[in-house]
């Protein structure tokens, strides 16, 4: 940790919007109404379905395997019978195929398998229990976790950074799994330095938490291979390369994966679900969901079971104090704008954000005033990169490396002109992802 720099260059300081919700403890609900699972809820290829329409199943029954080495397998968080295996919308818009389960109300659940104790669990035995139990990254990625811990030379890899930064605004689900269940994201972590023994564990978080720091630091005081680092609060602090520099000194590209440096980073959620898988032999079933802003009556961090209606969350919460003008999945750097609130959470849900105002407006003319370059955390110049996407000009957008934009937003929040830099280079970034992926 002597190299540590504890923050990066560029980043922005938005408002967090965290007080709505930060003091408010985790609540677990209950999904009254029609689970949907859908079989792409991570990178790779989507999970194949393992059951048929009028089965019965049961919470924690595995209903789609993996698809290939790069997928993961859904579980079933209610009892009840499969109802349909079909196309159904989930956040992005998109029709995804999914299976839907008629929820019987009565949360019956499968007897799940004796484990062994982890320190008798082999590595390959480990992965094995996090690949069974589907879990993916659940910070928002979500690249599947056991293929992530299974580096090409694991004796290579020097540090495990738990992702406890939390820096999009609003956000508070992390924030709560930490202050109430701390014992659970060290046990996760173990777990995960048991599969390195070269690594130490770092428990990354943004110094606007003291709370959470003090807590962490006492629980992990006799810990040999764990420590707390302490970083200073800017967003995109959470985000993989900014971490990465801030905890270790190390840069990485978009050519490089984080184990190129000897990183592995994991999200909070991420880790106390492979806690979960290996200790006690059970699956990725649910997730803490933060749902919040200005026009929800009382926002809560909810303990809810993946497949749940986003509908059923805003009722839990109090339903609306006052008319949205603008409903985000996520947070409101990194999340998306959605029009139906009849769709499902999914193992990458974050948040729930309603709020009364809708901070973009309509565009102008780049007045060359250059605060985009002075934010951008990967010292780019994002209202250049933007005339590329614009003009469609691929080869320019790659020399001027756009590819190496994190797609955080900081361009388009400090923009005086309202020009919406970060869509257009995201725009950019996806056409060059898919001509690559076809050649």
């Amino acid at each position: 940790m002597a190299k540590a720099k504890l923050t990066f260059l560029g980043g922005i300081h938005p408002y967090d919007g965290k007080d709505l919700s930060k003091d408010k403890p985790m609540k677990a609900v209950l999904p009254k109404g029609d689970l949907v699972y859908p079989l792409s809820q991570h990178i790779g290829a989507p999970a194949k379905p393992i059951v048929a329409k009028g089965d019965r199943v049961l919470a924690g029954q595995k209903i789609a395997e993996a698809g290939g080495f790069v997928s993961a397998a859904v579980f079933c968080t209610v009892s009840g019978t499969v109802k349909a295996i079909e196309p159904r919308r989930v956040v992005t818009g998109d029709n995804v195929m999914s299976i839907v389960v008629e929820n019987d109300k009565q949360y019956e659940e499968v007897e799940y398998p004796a484990v062994k104790p982890v320190e008798e669990l082999s590595r390959e035995e480990i992965i094995g229990l996090i690949k069974e139990a589907g879990i993916v990254g659940m910070g928002g990625a979500g690249f599947p976790t056991h293929v992530k811990l299974s580096p090409k030379e694991p004796d290579k890899i020097e540090y495990i950074i738990a992702n406890c930064a939390e820096c999009e605004p609003y956000l508070t689900s992390d924030y709560r799994r930490m202050m109430e269940e701390p014992e659970k994201l060290i046990d996760g972590l173990k777990v995960i330095l048991q599969l390195f023994p070269q690594a130490k564990g770092v428990l990354a978080v943004e110094d606007n938490k003291p709370d959470c720091i003090k807590l962490l630091k006492e629980k992990t005081a006799g810990e040999s291979r764990i420590s707390v680092a302490a970083l200073r609060t800017r967003y995109p602090q959470g985000s993989e390369r900014q971490l990465i520099y801030a905890v270790t000194g190390r840069a990485i590209n978009s050519s490089m994966l984080p184990a190129d440096a000897g990183c592995i980073v994991d999200n909070v959620d991420t880790i106390v679900a492979v806690n979960r898988a290996v200790r006690e032999g059970k699956p990725l079933m649910n997730r803490i969901i933060t749902v919040t802003g200005d026009c929800i009556a009382s926002p809560q961090n909810f303990i809810v079971r993946i497949g749940t209606n986003y509908h059923e969350l805003i009722d839990e919460a109090g339903g609306f104090s006052k008319e949205p003008v603008r409903i985000i999945s996520g947070g409101p750097m990194m999340g998306f704008g959605i029009f139906d609130l009849d769709v499902p959470t999914t193992k990458t849900a974050s948040a729930l954000l309603c709020l009364s105002t809708d901070e973009v407006g309509e565009p102008s003319a780049c007045i060359n005033c250059g605060r985009c370059v002075e934010a951008c955390p990967s010292r780019l110049v994002p209202t250049l990169l933007a005339v590329y996407s614009d003009h469609h000009d691929m080869e320019a957008f790659e020399k001027h490396e756009g590819m190496e934009c994190v797609e955080c937003g900081c361009c388009s929040y400090v923009c005086p002109a309202k020009r919406q830099l970060t869509q257009s280079i995201k725009s950019m970034r996806k056409m060059i992802l898919a001509e690559r992926k076809k050649k």
